[in-house]
């Protein structure tokens, strides 16, 4: 299908650069794919039905990444093979070793957030809105929030974040929404 809209397969490879963006964008696709489908797949039949098999784990380990009834590895999957098919849809350029590079780093951006480690090279340690393990461990031990799988800032703008932090910001925003209404 990428072949089609005119994926490259020859030489000269891309630009480090050209990967570098165009790796960035298909990072931030796939997370708003990922965000959605992940957050409807939390939706009680579809939960029960298709995710319910990936949260066997609550405390994730890398491999559980993968973890998951072949119905959601297909819907997740179209997020991660989708965005590059999509921009090259879009722009007619993409090289078959972008998409190579880009499939090998968001599989192992999803090994990390289901390790339950936050290593001091994780991105979330030089990215302040990347989510990381910490982010993914909570969304495993509560089961709700945290829908996100490389950034928090769905999460953030439709209020789905979960865990303490997060717990303490809505309490803090629902006493000042009631002491501005007793005023």
């Amino acid at each position: 299908m990428a072949q089609y809209f005119g994926l490259s397969t020859g030489v000269p490879f891309p630009p480090l650069l050209t990967m570098a963006y165009q790796i960035a964008a298909f990072f931030v696709m796939e997370d708003t794919w990922h965000y959605w489908t992940h957050r409807a797949l939390h939706w009680g039949p579809l939960y029960k039905g298709i995710h319910k098999i990936h949260h066997t784990y609550s405390a994730p380990f890398g491999m559980a990444a993968e973890y998951a009834s072949p119905i959601e590895v297909m819907i997740l999957g179209m997020g991660t093979v989708g965005s590059p098919i999509l921009w090259c849809a879009i722009t007619g350029e993409l090289h078959i070793l972008t998409m190579y590079l880009w499939i090998m780093l968001r599989l192992f951006q999803a090994i990390d957030a289901h390790s339950g480690y936050e290593f001091p090279w994780s991105l979330h340690n030089f990215l302040p809105f990347w989510a990381g393990a910490d982010h993914h461990d909570v969304h495993h031990e509560r089961f709700i929030g945290n829908y996100s799988s490389s950034f928090r800032w769905w999460d953030y703008l439709l209020d789905t974040e979960s865990g303490p932090e997060a717990a303490k910001k809505r309490r803090e925003r629902k006493l000042a929404k009631e002491a501005k209404k007793n005023l």
